[in-house]
């Protein structure tokens, strides 16, 4: 028996209850204004209330309803601040924990998909999980031959959750617009329903994995732990120690907090290039800061761009969400922000056409859509940027203002379904480099994996070898997907 809330009306009910809370909280805050307390104490007592609320009806019900929280968490960065902060803690706990199953519901579990003899497996195996997500969670074990493991056990009845919770969740969607001001709910649920349900199998994620940890078996920047074993509901990979992102963006020094932005730049730029596979959920859970191997530096002086290569490596987990991009990520995209970086606004709107971006029944202005492009791609204009909290909501709100050209420009572009993940991905990610408040060398990375953004075509003959080598490399959308 799940313990797990599955069935469609209790699940529906608890959702349901969040934006009928909110307006509960709103008229206790009226009470207590009248009994005397300030409008701004009030205020943030309401929030945190709301903030609570929302952390343990997600948190109970996992499945798509905490997948929706994390997805939320991410995007925090570009809230104002005054709203940002009561909700910040809240949501940032669903990137890396939630209210446990209980053990004999793991056990069940295990003995189900890893036979009655399960325990024989394992010299040691914690019965207190190490981390909850939205469909399973990680207990720490170590396996029968010593290697120290984590155990994902997927919840029962995670499946029926999370259809049931994307589907009730995007009834809702006008009612939970309020947490994230400026952005439309229903597109991000739907988006979550079409490609959330591969999490649920874990021989696909474990392929992934298997890909990726082979790829970057000897990479000094990057860390993927090995597969180890996987049936249905449980996958079981190498523990790796490391310091939670979740905790650099609260904690870190400046010095954690850039060269975990650089890397995790470097890992989401390059590996669809090298994997043919782009690792499409880039919420700070997934990721540790670990602390080098001495024996893969190379005591560089930083005169090839490695001068980062020094203190820690960028620990990635899991793959249940991947984008599968066999040639990489499309060219169109380098070539759409090198061209927006040079100016060249026809160009880019023929480009932009062609692809999808322009449907054939809008005609735009292509200065405007250069105009409307160009803030977005500020970080790849400089050697280096600074990511910001303030950056992010300035462009959030350029864009959410009814008022302004960019808002009205925004509502008459399109997204063809082929760019859609990226598209997540990109917005994810800067999200987490602005929580960060990361100083990247990001046109670093775009020259070396973004295919399209080096304009081979002023290559010198001996070079055009090595740039058409790079043609086949990847990285993230963003001028295109904007």
């Amino acid at each position: 028996m799940s313990d797990l809330p599955r069935k469609a009306v209790t699940r529906t009910a608890k959702l349901a209850a969040l934006p009928l809370g909110f307006a509960g909280r709103a008229t206790w805050g009226l009470g207590k204004r009248i009994g005397g307390k300030s409008a701004e104490l009030v205020g943030r007592e309401l929030q945190q209330r709301t903030a609570d609320q929302l952390f343990k009806v997600l948190g109970e019900l996992k499945g798509g309803a905490m997948k929706f929280g994390q997805a939320m968490s991410v995007f925090e960065s570009a809230l104002p601040e005054e709203v940002a902060g009561p909700y910040r803690a809240a949501l940032t706990k669903l990137q890396e924990a939630a209210p446990p199953m209980p053990t004999r519901t793991v056990h069940s579990v295990l003995e189900e998909r890893l036979g009655e003899d399960w325990q024989d497996l394992f010299l040691e195996f914690e019965d207190k999980p190490s981390a909850a997500a939205s469909i399973g969670q990680v207990h720490r074990a170590v396996w029968h031959d010593g290697r120290e493991v984590a155990v994902k056990v997927q919840y029962p009845g995670a499946g029926e959750a999370l259809l049931s919770d994307l589907n009730q969740l995007s009834r809702f969607a006008r009612l939970l617009g309020p947490l994230i001001p400026g952005m439309d709910i229903k597109p991000l649920i739907a988006e979550l329903r079409d490609r959330v349900s591969e999490e649920l199998d874990y021989a696909l994620e474990a392929q992934a994995q298997r890909a990726h940890a082979e790829e970057f078996a000897d990479d000094p920047d990057v860390l993927v732990p090995a597969v180890v074993h996987q049936s249905e509901q449980v996958l079981v990979t190498e523990w790796i120690d490391g310091i939670p992102l979740s905790e650099v963006i609260t904690d870190g020094t400046q010095e954690e907090r850039d060269r975990a932005g650089q890397l995790l730049a470097r890992f989401l730029f390059s590996g669809p290039s090298r994997t043919g596979l782009l690792h499409a959920d880039p919420h700070p859970g997934n990721f540790r800061l670990m602390p080098d191997d001495p024996e893969t530096t190379d005591g560089s002086d930083g005169s090839d761009g490695s001068a980062d290569r020094s203190g820690w490596r960028l620990g990635v987990l899991d793959f249940g969400t991947v984008d599968r991009l066999p040639g990489g990520l499309p060219s169109t995209i380098g070539n759409s922000l090198r061209m927006t970086l040079d100016g060249d606004a026809e160009a880019v709107y023929e480009l932009l056409c062609e692809e999808g971006f322009v449907k054939e029944t809008i005609e735009l202005d292509p200065d405007a859509v250069l105009d409307y492009l160009l803030p977005i791609i500020e970080p790849a204009q400089l050697e280096e940027f600074t990511f910001s909290r303030g950056w992010m909501r300035s462009q959030a709100a350029r864009i959410a203002d009814l008022r302004s050209p960019a808002h009205q420009l925004g509502k008459q572009l399109n997204l063809p379904p082929a760019y859609l993940l990226i598209h997540r991905v990109t917005l994810s990610t800067i999200g987490v480099l602005c929580q960060l408040g990361a100083t990247v060398r990001l046109r670093q990375e775009l020259e070396e994996w973004l295919p399209g953004f080096l304009p081979d075509m002023e290559a010198e003959p001996d070079e055009v070898d090595e740039l058409e080598g790079m043609e086949g490399m990847g990285s993230e959308g963003s001028a295109a997907g904007a």
